[in-house]
């Protein structure tokens, strides 16, 4: 037998601690020592247990690879297998799952955190809205870190201290100090931290982790997964919404993927092409995980699904966690004392300034190593000792509902621009004189109306162009390039020129090929089974079948028995000389059966054959 043999060195590797640091959503850290077979559950627990959170279902640990690839902590996987960069590793806790309803998370520990990873999503653009709803966005962070006004206090232009927004105008910054003065006065921090969610969640970018694709004709598009379903956002319009029921399959190939979906009642594919391989792949896993999550009822209706219709070819993944009704029913259950929430005291952040003037850096989460990372403006004040009651929040805006009373153009909205988009209304100099303070006019229509209007193809959901700074790209890419002007920036350097998507891509014959074959043997599987499909008979012609079949069961069985009796008689009355044979013959019953029925049938079978011959020869 070979024996395997150790090297003495990988010995104390065996058992060598490495160290992990994780980035939480203040952008404070802990860190931990992990063994090599350290599964990932571990460290989501360590960060869970560091803030004593129950309701950890919703969040996740990201972290990027040296391809700087985006990717998702993996529970049931060892972590050291999982990450291939370089030792110590640095990951990010962040929100993976975005509540469909905050109002229904129990503990205010769970809505701080997600009340900071929305304000993240706002500052780097993920979040896109209408003037109006950034308006109250802002002045509700102003009141959870400030509190109400004071005028002895706070100065004049104090909003210009706080960086809201990827690019803010003065004209927003005067809407929120108006909101923050007068409609959000006497709101607790944790009041006004519910208030910014119960407005956020009615926004359609809400809970977008944009990826970024191209589509057949090569233009710009950002793919997103939310609790409502599969959204595609081009410009400022969302031009495809599919509800989770409506998503058929999620695949792709190489860099290509697909959504296959109910529209109308008609087959949809849509097709849109990543970047790189590990791009796509990513997509299709969060497409995947979004999709048991929201759709299931329970985890144990959760299948394992393959990237691919083709046989043993592609990736298979299966999401391991709880369903969104699982976890909202496992919060109404906790009975524990609510945790103090530790709220730290609001700082500018150190990536304000990579924002300012056109050298915006298109930096992902984790962006860099720990000493050179750039945090974000995510802080609060205070912690609050007395625990605050939940009252009837004022009626939200529906991003769907809100036009705003002017359309101001701006430079820096084009297609080409490499700057982050304003979640607000159009960008122009701060000091242009011409602006008005705009609001938006909100149409009192029917619930049949408003959800026919949610339901259609495009919709503009801001008067900016959606361009997310932070998310667009799967990868920290610097705008080397980007400063000149013309082209897209940070999203057009992963991706080839035009003409050559469109020939690779769009005139690729093959992609053409597949898909026609595809819908061909749709169409083929569909009329073969409506070839196949028979009247429905009537009962007793039921029976006639069932007995028809009945009976060719019992002929079948009679055939093979007569079959397989004649022969197993002549090998028993033959001299072949095999063992299982000589034992048989020398039992009782064979000797009873022999003497008494054998040989009789065989005397009269000769008789009645030479009767025969007699016959038919003569003498």
């Amino acid at each position: 037998m070979k024996m395997l043999r150790f090297r003495s060195p990988s010995i104390p590797s065996l058992n060598q601690e490495i160290q992990c640091t994780v980035r939480l959503l203040d952008d404070s850290e802990v860190s931990c020592n992990i063994q090599r077979e350290t599964k990932g559950q571990f460290l989501l627990d360590h960060v869970c247990n560091h803030y004593n959170l129950m309701e950890r279902d919703y969040f996740g640990i990201r972290y990027v690879d040296p391809e700087k690839q985006r990717h998702w902590l993996d529970p049931s996987k060892p972590v050291v297998r999982q990450m291939k960069s370089q030792q110590p590793y640095t990951m990010c806790f962040r929100v993976k799952f975005y509540p469909q309803e905050p109002i229904k998370i129990k503990e205010e520990l769970t809505r701080y955190l997600l009340y900071l990873q929305t304000k993240r999503d706002i500052y780097h653009g993920r979040l896109l809205c209408p003037f109006a709803d950034a308006a109250y966005l802002g002045a509700c962070i102003v009141q959870a870190e400030l509190g109400d006004h004071d005028a002895d206090e706070h100065p004049e232009d104090y909003i210009s201290d706080f960086k809201l927004f990827p690019k803010q105008t003065l004209k927003l910054e005067r809407k929120i100090m108006e909101l923050h003065r007068n409609e959000l006065r006497g709101l607790s921090a944790a009041m006004a931290e519910l208030n910014l969610l119960q407005r956020a969640h009615t926004l359609d970018t809400y809970g977008v982790d944009p990826h970024p694709c191209k589509d057949f004709t090569g233009a710009t598009a950002f793919l997103g997964f939310t609790a409502r379903g599969f959204v595609v956002f081009q410009g400022n319009k969302r031009i495809h919404l599919l509800k989770w029921a409506d998503v058929n399959k999620l695949k792709f190939e190489g860099k290509t993927f697909y959504v296959i979906g109910l529209q109308k009642e008609k087959k949809l594919v849509l097709t849109f092409h990543t970047s790189t391989p590990a791009a796509c792949k990513h997509l299709w896993k969060c497409g995947v995980e979004n999709q048991a999550f929201y759709k299931c009822a329970k985890s144990s209706q959760i299948k394992t699904v393959s990237s691919s219709n083709i046989f043993f070819k592609g990736c298979r993944f299966r999401y391991s966690g709880r369903v969104a009704k699982e976890v909202i029913e496992a919060s109404s259950k906790i009975q524990r004392e609510p945790p103090e929430v530790h709220r730290a005291g609001f700082c500018q952040s150190k990536s304000f300034s990579s924002l300012s003037h056109k050298q915006l850096i298109m930096n992902m989460e984790p962006l860099l190593p720990a000493d050179n990372r750039h945090t974000a403006a995510d802080n609060g004040l205070l912690a609050l000792k007395d625990s605050v009651h939940l009252s009837p929040l004022k009626p939200s805006i529906n991003a769907a509902e809100a036009v705003p009373d002017e359309r101001t153009g701006s430079s820096h909205t084009e297609a080409g621009s490499a700057e982050a988009s304003l979640p607000a209304e159009g960008s122009g100099s701060r000091e242009r004189p011409e602006e008005k303070e705009g609001g938006v006019n909100r149409e009192a229509e029917e619930p049949e109306a408003e959800e026919e209007e949610a339901d259609s193809g495009a919709l503009t959901i801001s008067d900016m162009v959606y361009s997310p700074c932070a998310s667009m790209l799967p990868t920290p890419v610097d705008d080397g390039g980007g400063g000149g002007g013309g082209g897209e920036g940070g999203v057009a350097a992963l991706f080839q020129s035009p003409a050559r998507m469109l020939r690779e891509l769009h005139a690729d014959p093959e992609v053409q090929c597949e898909l026609r074959a595809e819908r061909e043997r749709e169409v083929a599987t569909e009329a073969a089974r409506l070839a196949m499909r028979r009247p429905q008979r009537s009962r007793w012609q039921q029976l006639r079948a069932c007995a028809c079949v009945a009976a060719r069961l019992a002929a079948a069985a009679g055939g093979l028995l007569l079959l397989l009796l004649p022969t197993m008689l002549l090998l028993l009355e033959s001299d072949l000389d095999v063992a299982f044979l000589h034992d048989i013959r020398q039992t009782p019953e064979f000797q009873q059966f022999h003497y008494d029925y054998y040989c009789p049938m065989r005397r009269w079978l000769l008789c009645e054959l030479d009767m025969l011959l007699e016959a038919i020869v003569g003498d």
